[in-house]
């Protein structure tokens, strides 16, 4: 209580108030969420509950594994065990890919309790004899759906055999596919249910727009955006690594403080740029869906869609970054034509249709209202000209035959 305090932390999220009394009864618990809900909490606070009411000594086996899928994910589930149980005789660890084993090992063998894993190096060191899954009292699945996706079930799978079968197993999740439901009735006993959203559903507190653009025009946009926005922090999604980079260096071009986090990049290099950004040392950090699950970043204001993902389901997982623990947040899309169907495939998933609006002066092809939706079009704050600037003020179409021209007549006439 005196760590949760000191966070300054008073009232549990929706998620927590269900989930802490279950796992303290000491049952099986499947668990779905919104990311951002403090769904960390849900299992943390209590799993440390459990294993200080029974704990002699410091030295011993390992009594609770928690199993994440990304490097990222592991490190800030490791901070808060360490954070949360400050004040207990319960040394903690994370270990994952990427970095010196050596170090790892050095603390397997000083002795820890809790330990926090990504699949690869787990199986790496049990493989070497530094690690000892035989005693593991609690079992818990972090972002299962996304391990599965990421190929993860072999590994899982592994694991699974490693730890002894009388056990409190933990599934959370943001959401969970049926392949996750199906998993879940092999792994889990007679679990209790919760689920504080419907699947696939977003935050009410995230605002969402899309912004039709040529695909040429998208860096040009996002500069435009950030300037006139005054944005001082921006998660920008890109779908491919080179993207991530070619995109980096285009902003920086343009006077804004940037850095690109992918599998590309070394753990050290990942690190530093996911600390300079939450210490707004940088003001745009730029990623592929590496990204889209477990970066926990307090007070985020906005999220971009550079490019749309190919699975719709990872666009709730992306906007995730923003809006967390009730604040509000804002997630900007960028769509090219090309782009038509995977934003009808995310406007499916979420049930409802994202409001379009265009920013003048960035006009896309007149191609795209005759496939697009109704939009709007909307004059940046700092227009291009002050001729632009006046028609746009007086409501007067232009009287040139340019294509942007055109398309604020079409415009026009499909609203």
């Amino acid at each position: 209580m005196r760590a949760i305090e000191k966070q300054g932390y008073t009232t549990p999220t929706p998620i927590q108030a269900q989930a802490i009394p279950a796992v303290l009864s000491g049952r099986d618990v499947l668990a779905a969420a919104q990311t951002g809900t403090g769904k960390t909490a849900g299992f943390t606070l209590p799993l440390l509950q459990l294993l200080d009411k029974t704990e002699p000594t410091k030295v011993g086996p390992i009594r609770a594994l928690i199993i994440t899928p990304t490097r990222e994910l592991a490190a800030q589930i490791d901070e808060s065990v360490n954070m949360y149980g400050r004040y207990l005789a319960l040394p903690s660890t994370v270990v994952f890919g990427g970095v010196s084993i050596v170090p790892q090992k050095k603390k397997l063998k000083s002795g820890v309790k809790i330990l926090t894993a990504t699949p690869g190096r787990l199986l790496d060191l049990h493989n070497q004899g530094c690690v000892d899954l035989s005693k593991v009292e609690i079992l818990v699945l972090d972002e299962a759906d996304r391990m599965l996706d990421m190929g993860f079930i072999h590994d899982i799978r592994r694991i699974l055999k490693l730890v002894p079968k009388q056990r409190q197993n933990l599934l959370f999740s943001a959401t969970f596919s049926p392949e996750i439901r199906q998993m879940a009735k092999g792994l889990l006993g007679s679990p209790v249910r919760i689920e504080v959203a419907a699947r696939n559903s977003t935050a009410d507190n995230i605002r969402q727009v899309v912004h039709p653009v040529d695909k040429s025009r998208k860096p040009k946009l996002l500069c435009r955006l950030i300037h006139d926005g005054h944005w001082e922090q921006v998660l920008v999604f890109t779908r491919t690594k080179h993207g991530a980079n070619k995109l980096t260096r285009t902003l920086e071009k343009d006077g804004i403080s940037a850095a690109a986090i992918h599998s590309n990049k070394s753990q050290g290099a990942r690190t530093r740029a996911l600390a300079d950004f939450k210490q707004h040392k940088i003001c745009a950090l730029v990623a592929t869906d590496i990204a889209a699950r477990g970066l926990d970043i307090e007070q985020l204001p906005q999220v971009v869609n550079f490019d749309l993902p190919n699975i719709a389901e990872d666009y709730v997982h992306r906007i995730g970054r923003t809006g967390r623990a009730g604040l509000d947040g804002q997630a900007v899309s960028l769509v090219s034509i090309d782009e038509h169907k995977s934003l009808a495939g995310i406007e499916r998933l979420l049930r409802r249709s994202l409001a379009s609006e265009i920013i003048v002066g960035f006009e896309p092809d007149p191609d795209f209202v005759a496939e697009a939706p109704a939009v709007r079009a909307v004059r940046p704050s700092r227009p291009r000209s002050q001729p632009q600037a006046k028609r746009a003020q007086n409501g007067r179409p232009s009287k040139d035959t340019s294509k942007g021209s055109q398309y604020r007549r079409q415009t026009k006439k499909a609203v």
